[in-house]
């Protein structure tokens, strides 16, 4: 399941005399007319590509995904990721194809070209309602890092209370403030894409220094012999256990949604040929940060894993510098949230631009439209970061709901209804068994989560 040869034949290889504009696609075109106010702007570069989907992908779901492996123990956990991964890769691959056969520019306009209006609006909710659950997140775990949590119903400290004690300023309300003011409503004034490449591989470079200390502690642990083996199969004595492991379905997908960004990234790539190894590149990177973030993260604190295990990360490990090195972990993957924010922020704007303005000009030539969107989006994911207590619990709805249907349903849906008789039967075998895999798991993981949640209630 790779991504195969979706150019034309009669493609030119060069975007730089590519023109479109399609008024009612929620993705902004690669270009505008001369009075756009736009830059010269000659095609984003393979590297900057990469690190754009690299970073759309790898943002808050890595942190859940230790928690996983707690449930579906290493063995299956590692094989479930690599398995996500290719059907990933093939969902993708769907898209770009159909997007060429239609001639068509964004995610939205390919639905539209499927299944008519209604089709782009309902991907355009989608688009919403998984963006605006994945950003609530990001600013839950950057909360939780810099002001503490208590989700759990133990207290861990942030960063900040660690050193400097409890203060208003310190409080949680107002350090989400602060990070909002001073980071994410500069960067999420960026009117292209490409124009977040640096900030990017900045955040790319940040989860990998997670990364490296993450398994540095587990190594010198594991040597030292302070840490035991973690488990490597699910725990399953009854019926009520078995159908828990479902529930690290919607983590699982959200862990590699990234297919509202796929078209903006082409749109803006000099050469178009280079969306294949773009994509392959970027997942073989994330799956590699993703099974060393689970396999060490689990192997450190087992069975005590939270579900958003940078909240662990204020124990004694035990070690020399353990509480410098709990600090950097923290402080590294907070910082790289900050700078993923644009880049998932991006298509939230535009595609809620074009779900309540379908026939205006594009975004980007209406600085009232693009100012009054930016700020209420970042108000509502502000609110919602204050009033939801706990990661798995976003990711279980966005998970379970618009994400499953962005990365899987969509894309299978698009390939059934072949509109330009470009489908193999592999394709709509392969879409079939999509579109049930992704609803049985899902309609199992809520059956299981509201179960778990009537239980607790009694």
């Amino acid at each position: 399941m790779t991504i195969g040869d979706i150019t034309p034949k009669k493609e030119r290889k060069s975007r730089r005399s590519k023109h479109v504009v399609d008024d009612t696609a929620p993705l902004l075109p690669k270009r505008q007319d001369e009075d756009a106010g736009y830059d010269e702007f000659n095609g984003a570069s393979f590297t900057g590509a990469v690190f754009n989907l690299s970073t759309t992908i790898v943002g808050a779901g890595i942190m859940a995904l230790p928690a996983t492996m707690k449930v579906l123990g290493l063995i299956l956990g590692i094989a479930m990721i690599i398995f996500m991964a290719f059907l990933t890769d093939a969902s993708i691959e769907f898209l770009l194809r159909f997007s060429r056969a239609g001639k068509t520019t964004s995610y939205g306009s390919l639905m539209g070209d499927a299944f008519g209006k209604y089709g782009r609006i309902f991907l355009q909710i989608c688009v919403l309602v998984n963006n605006i659950g994945v950003l609530i997140v990001y600013m839950i775990i950057i909360g939780d890092v810099l002001s503490g949590t208590s989700s759990s119903g133990v207290h861990h400290a942030g960063v900040l209370e660690g050193w400097f004690g409890e203060h208003w300023w310190n409080g949680r309300t107002f350090v989400l403030i602060v990070t909002t003011l001073g980071i994410f409503s500069p960067l999420a004034c960026f009117k292209r894409i490409d124009s977040l490449r640096f900030t990017s591989a900045l955040s790319v470079a940040l989860a990998v220094v997670f990364l490296v200390i993450t398994v540095g502690i587990a190594i010198i642990k594991l040597i030292s012999g302070t840490i035991m083996m973690p488990r490597l199969l699910p725990d399953v004595t009854d019926l009520t256990s078995f159908w828990r492991l479902f529930t690290v379905v919607p983590v699982l997908v959200t862990a590699y949604i990234c297919h509202y960004n796929v078209h903006s990234i082409d749109n803006e790539l000099e050469d178009s040929t280079q969306i294949k190894p773009v994509v392959r590149t970027a997942l073989a990177l994330c799956s590699t940060v993703y099974i060393m973030t689970s396999f060490f993260g689990f192997l450190l604190f087992g069975d005590s894993t939270l579900d958003d295990v940078l909240a662990n990360f204020d124990t004694d490990l035990g070690i020399p510098y353990g509480s410098l090195l709990n600090d950097a972990v923290r402080v590294s993957y907070a910082a790289h949230l900050m700078l993923v924010f644009p880049i998932v922020f991006y298509p939230l704007r535009l595609n809620m631009d074009g779900l309540l303005f379908p026939s205006a000009r594009p975004l980007a030539l209406s600085n009232m439209r693009f100012a009054f969107t930016t700020v209420g989006l970042i108000t509502l994911i502000f609110l919602g970061a204050n009033f939801i207590p706990s990661i798995w619990d976003a990711f279980q709805f966005t998970g379970a709901t618009a994400a499953v249907c962005l990365g899987f349903i969509f894309p299978a849906a698009v390939t059934l209804r072949d509109r330009h008789s470009i489908a193999t039967k592999k394709d709509k075998i392969l879409a079939i068994f999509m579109i049930v895999l992704a609803v049985f798991s899902n309609v199992v993981a809520v059956y299981s989560d509201a179960y778990a949640m009537l239980r607790r209630i009694q």
